[in-house]
């Protein structure tokens, strides 16, 4: 791995622990100015000094994103769709090389639906945009996305998805937390970190997955909705970051999470 390749990995997993706590609000790239990110710039700031690094879209970046902030960028790249459409799979690229240069990214990221219509348009997306990635030593996050199929959701299907994404030469995947996840893991050569997908029902929930997930192995956490669509998302952060660069279990971070929540009020 090149010295610039690799100094960007290092921006993004922290070379003390080779973990993140990567923030996502690239959200409203298909499904709009959903609850807590109507305005993206007031709920991203609060939790910048939280974050390993942002995964963002180049429009949220420019317009609500200080340039003061020294902060590792994972830029959205692949779009094309939206929850109303009919195939929320039929992705393309929606952002040049030069572009994501303009923006001093330390990454980029897109999607990959297997096993849907548009399996093969969006792996091809994968394979070209690594191939032009890797001209300029910017790695590329690959996102095993599976959109309403949450069946999905499965060791078998994670594997597979994860595997193809690595053959192809992702640098690292973002993936789901489910059953017998050591063994997504194990078949994955390259760093994976887990989504939080929609918000779960409590943040002990959160919590638990996230422990789950960097005990089996994942290198960190990719996660949005369950921390800024929390009615406390700094003390949620907070607790994850423990959980993902202190080794907290997650009743540990709750415990932390909820004397933040109380010292907020």
């Amino acid at each position: 791995m090149d010295w610039g390749m690799q100094n960007r990995m290092n921006r993004i997993f922290k070379p003390q622990d080779g973990r993140t706590v990567m923030l996502a609000v690239d959200h409203g790239y298909f499904l709009g100015p959903i609850s807590r990110m109507e305005e993206p710039g007031k709920t991203i700031e609060p939790l910048i000094p939280y974050a390993d690094s942002l995964m963002i879209t180049r429009g949220v970046l420019r317009n609500c994103v200080e340039t003061k902030y020294d902060i590792p960028i994972v830029l959205r790249v692949s779009g094309g769709n939206s929850i109303i459409g009919k195939d929320l799979s039929n992705e393309g690229i929606t952002v040049s090389m030069q572009d994501a240069l303009r923006l001093n990214v330390c990454a980029v990221a897109l999607s990959i639906y297997v096993g849907t219509d548009h399996e093969h348009q969006t792996l091809i997306n994968l394979a070209n945009f690594i191939n032009e990635a890797e001209n300029y030593g910017i790695p590329v996050l690959a996102v095993t996305a599976v959109g309403r199929e949450l069946e999905k959701r499965d060791a078998k299907y994670l594997s597979l998805s994860c595997r193809i994404a690595a053959e192809l030469g992702a640098h690292m995947v973002k993936t789901y937390y489910c059953e017998d996840f050591e063994k997504v893991v194990k078949s994955c050569p390259v760093p994976i970190v887990i989504a939080g997908g929609p918000k779960l029902k409590s943040e002990f929930d959160v919590l638990e997955m996230a422990y789950n997930a960097v005990s089996c192995g994942a290198k960190g956490v990719d996660m949005g909705r369950n921390i800024w669509q929390s009615h406390w998302p700094v003390p949620m952060i907070s607790a994850i970051r423990h959980i993902v660069h202190e080794k907290f279990t997650a009743k540990k971070a709750f415990n932390l999470f909820q004397y933040l929540k109380h010292k907020r009020k």
